[in-house]
């Protein structure tokens, strides 16, 4: 009997051990489960020895085999002898269907034996003794079929942010009884627009924090900052080569791999996930966040690359007003944005519950568009057969004209060479949201998890912040699908970053709700740092006082500009500590950067016929 065998049938011994001491549970939080559910714990050997700790949740008196629903998660399998909180939570309307809910700590985590690899490279297929997060959930799938009595033979599996990723990673080599996955908020490319950085800008803040959180021995470990507000510990950090001379040493593998890479090489194309989604088979129900805080870009980006080979219709997209994971929780509102109704209550039991029941219960046939997606402002669900819905929508470009106007019209011929200005600088950054700036996952309370939807005054009106605004719409105004940012801008420096926000600023007498006057709500936003203009693979100075055109991708949206609301566009060059300062002076790797190396400089925005700095948008046909 080989190694593995015999670890197999001694899990199995504990795992039913666990079965039979454990209490069934039915309380808790008000919300419990029509069912009651055992728990059971197993340490579930892999193909090279490793175990992983594993809980299960039977439920008693099921009426006949039932599916697994799996999550694997680097933050703890949770639960104890009254339920895990996912079955009491977001888990409810699943476990009311009835499944068996497996919880899993990955390699090196919690309970779990191994080494904890951040976002672990999918292996060589050459090396058949090579593992990843896809050979560990295979081998996974494998023991519980065969070791978990009352079972149909099928699995789903879904998570969110990193659950997300490894149920992508569970999509790619799947095991044949993984029949439906819901990879939700799951980043693609921590490079391009997901967790660490945005078009070459690195996220600061949460790039510190998290990887602090995630590489130190201690799993539940938080950074101890010295100040409240994060916002002044990070300006007093300085260059960011003060952050391994400080603080981590260069003990901390992933802060060691930033600095070592700090523009988009082989290392972040091998841990993008899209090039390796070429033949997934799955039914996969990919979701989002309009206001996702860390990981809206990969939800995008990975049901577009599914979309491209959906032959079989097995591909579906939901977006919702939510923040990162939102739509596990009450979804009724976000900060001071309501919404009319629970949207996280509606996908649950309208969407992903019926969802799993139909691909692993052979339920009712699936009622689900290609796309269903939650309008904002007009606060409505909308079924599309197509996403982005291309043919319900047309191109239209918002030009920022000279002077602080917005209009859907050119600048005409006599517009000159006029520019709006500021001066961007390093010392004097502006803040991404409300001060103090909480450390991000402070235990106390974080403004981290809604500021996407904060009052967008924070920063309109400062001098290193341009606006230019529509007068009050005649019409509602739909937009609907993809959005990009155009920027013709010149600097004073040799480097530059540009942020661009698209903003809904409601009227001043806002009517039923007049602490909501002028309120300028955040649709979309994100940065683009100029050395990358070329590319993010070639990074290259940025010729001082020349006009460049700056394109970056502000994503997708479905919102609806109310008739008498305002469109806002923001510019600036700093947004911290959500990103890192640009030192405004060109050096090869900021990672390394000198104090003496962040320098002021004056940005120049142009809206002329020549240069027509612009939104282009697709907006809704009437």
């Amino acid at each position: 009997m080989n190694k593995r065998s015999v670890l197999q049938r001694v899990c199995l011994v504990f795992f039913m051990a666990g079965t039979i001491l454990t209490a069934a549970f039915q309380e808790g939080t008000g919300r419990a489960s029509r069912l009651t559910y055992r728990r059971s714990e197993a340490m579930i050997a892999m193909r090279d020895g490793v175990r992983l700790h594993t809980v299960v949740y039977a439920p008693e008196n099921a009426g006949g085999p039932l599916p697994f629903i799996l999550n694997r998660t680097p933050y703890g399998a949770g639960g104890d002898e009254k339920g895990h909180p996912k079955l009491r939570g977001s888990y409810k309307e699943l476990a009311d269907e009835g499944y068996f809910f497996v919880f899993q700590d990955i390699r090196g985590r919690y309970g779990s034996e191994g080494k904890f690899v951040m976002m672990r490279p999918p292996r060589d297929n050459s090396d058949a003794n090579a593992v990843d997060e896809g050979t560990d959930t295979f081998d996974t799938i494998a023991w519980l079929l065969a070791n978990v009595p009352g079972n149909n033979g099928r699995v789903g599996m879904l998570g969110v942010s990193y659950d997300g990723w490894l149920t992508v990673m569970a999509m790619l080599d799947p095991h044949p009884a993984l029949r439906a996955v819901s990879p939700q908020a799951s980043p693609a490319d921590m490079y391009m627009g997901d967790d660490f950085f945005h078009n070459g800008a690195f996220r600061l803040s949460y790039g510190f924090e998290y990887v602090s959180r995630m590489e130190t021995s201690n799993v539940d470990f938080h950074f101890r900052f010295d100040k409240y507000d994060t916002y002044e510990w990070y300006l007093g950090l300085r260059a960011l080569a003060n952050v391994n001379a400080k603080y981590f040493q260069g003990k901390l593998p992933t802060w060691n791999d930033f600095v070592a890479h700090p523009n988009y090489d082989a290392f972040w194309k091998k841990i993008a996930v899209t090039p390796y989604l070429t033949s997934v088979t799955v039914p996969t129900l990919n979701v989002a966040g309009w206001w996702d805080q860390e990981d809206f870009y990969g939800p995008l980006a990975i049901y577009k690359t599914l979309e491209a080979r959906d032959a079989g219709h097995k591909n579906f997209f939901i977006a919702g007003p939510w923040n990162h994971g939102g739509w596990a929780r009450d979804g009724s509102s976000l900060g001071r944005i309501k919404f009319g109704s629970d949207t996280g209550h509606y996908f649950r039991e309208n969407v992903q519950a019926p969802w799993f029941a139909h691909f692993l219960k052979d339920k009712a046939p699936l009622e689900l568009p290609e796309a269903l997606v939650f309008q904002t402002g007009a606060n409505r669900w909308m079924s599309y057969d197509e996403w982005p819905p291309r043919r319900t929508s047309k191109e239209r470009r918002l030009y920022l004209h000279p002077g602080g106007t917005l209009s859907f019209d050119p600048p005409g011929k006599d517009a000159g060479e006029e520019a709006d200005s500021y001066v961007s600088d390093p010392t004097h950054p502006v803040p991404y949201r409300m001060r103090p700036v909480e450390a991000t996952y402070d235990p106390r309370g974080s403004g981290w998890y809604a500021w996407q939807v904060e009052d967008q005054r924070i920063a309109h009106l400062r001098p290193d912040v341009l606006s230019w605004e529509t007068g009050p719409l005649g019409e509602d105004v739909v937009i609907t699908g993809d959005i990009s940012g155009h920027l013709f801008a010149s600097t004073t420096g040799t480097d530059a970053d540009w942020v661009v926000k698209l903003i809904d600023v409601y009227p001043e007498d806002n009517g039923a709700d007049p602490g909501m006057g002028g309120y300028q709500l955040m649709i979309t936003g994100d940065v683009v740092r100029g050395r990358f203009r070329g590319g993010v693979e070639r990074p290259a100075a940025v010729p001082a006082n020349r006009v460049c055109e700056y394109v970056m991708d502000l994503h997708q949206n479905d919102h609806c500009f109310l008739k008498g609301h305002r469109i806002m566009v923001q510019v600036q060059s700093t947004w911290f500590p959500l990103y890192d300062r640009n030192p405004q002076r060109y050096v090869d790797n900021i990672f390394l950067a000198r104090d003496s190396d962040y320098v002021a400089a004056t940005q120049r925005v142009f809206g002329t016929k020549r240069f027509p700095s612009h939104i282009v948008m697709r907006v809704a046909e009437r």
